[in-house]
């Protein structure tokens, strides 16, 4: 579960609203789904998840189902927004809190590069952070 050493005194994070996270960037260019997501994402957009599949999945490489992109960003992004907010899969929910950026170099370096809220407002305690990342293991 990442780094707890980096992690151990907590983490800053305070979502700044800019979409930024839902925007391919180098190896950030997956959104893991389950077939529960799948379901409850489709029941949101009133469409069938066979409908919901055919029009915004796709297998990766390893065989795992992710959302699809267009031009570089997550399907449901609109003006900065993600309208599936309610429904968003375990991955959005948690981010940027994900076991693999727990470390100084990513969450330092790779994450603060586009993540303007990274370092800054909420300290997430070391407790918090491994809840949310057992969350989102959980659910993927």
């Amino acid at each position: 579960m990442g780094d707890k050493e980096f992690y151990k005194n907590g983490l800053r994070f305070e979502c700044t609203r800019c979409g930024a996270c839902c925007i391919i960037h180098g190896d950030h260019a997956y959104v893991y789904l389950t077939a529960k997501n799948i379901d409850e994402m489709s029941r949101f957009l009133g469409l069938t998840p066979d409908a919901f599949y055919e029009s915004f999945c796709r297998k990766n490489e390893d065989g795992n189902v992710i959302l699809t992109m267009k031009d570089g960003h997550c399907n449901f992004l609109e003006n900065n927004r993600c309208i599936v907010y309610p429904v968003r899969p375990a991955q959005c929910r948690a981010w940027p809190i994900l076991s693999e950026h727990l470390n100084d170099t990513y969450w330092n370096g790779v994450l603060r590069e586009f993540c303007p809220g990274i370092g800054q407002g909420r300290l997430y305690t070391a407790e918090e952070i491994e809840n949310i990342v057992t969350m989102r293991d959980r659910e993927r």
